[in-house]
């Protein structure tokens, strides 16, 4: 791990994005496992008083959004452009920034796409669904990217039960 944030925790590390990735994997996802998800997402992130936004995609259709205390309309637009990320490399939004990062560059650099049409930034994460693969995104905005990652992972480790 590298150098930590404000909260004081290690910034994770590509492999340990990878690992979260290989991990946090549905064996189906249905509107009823998006609202459950979202409305855990909007419980964790109240109980921190998190000025976010919280959005879950599943092929191209909104199942689940929600802006708390503090979120602005800007966090709806980053929560486009994250997930945007996700939905064309089929990985975290974190970890592809991370792997240009990685490279000695970044993602606004070399991507060759538009920043504001897409942002390697943390907070957007895949869907994958065992045998399909990623069909969606669940995306929050609001806080600093790592900390928008590590929310949604908790999330998502809650609700698959790990």
């Amino acid at each position: 791990m590298s150098a930590a944030p404000s909260s004081g925790a290690p910034v994770p590390t590509v492999a340990e994005l990878e690992e979260q990735e290989r991990r946090l994997v549905f064996r189906r996802f249905t509107h009823d496992d998006a609202w459950a998800l979202g409305s855990l997402l909007v419980e964790l992130a109240r109980e921190r008083e998190a000025p976010v936004a919280v959005d879950i995609h599943r092929a191209g259709q909104q199942l689940f959004h929600a802006a708390l205390p503090g979120s602005t309309p800007d966090n709806d637009a980053w929560i486009a452009r994250k997930r945007r990320v996700v939905e064309r490399y089929g990985s975290a939004s974190y970890l592809v920034g991370s792997r240009f990062r990685a490279k000695g560059t970044t993602f606004e650099e070399s991507s060759r796409l538009d920043p504001d049409t897409y942002a390697a930034h943390g907070g957007s994460f895949p869907v994958t669904v065992a045998g399909v693969g990623v069909v969606g995104a669940v995306t929050v905005s609001g806080l600093p990217q790592v900390e928008d990652h590590r929310l949604v992972v908790e999330a998502l480790e809650r609700f698959l039960g790990e």
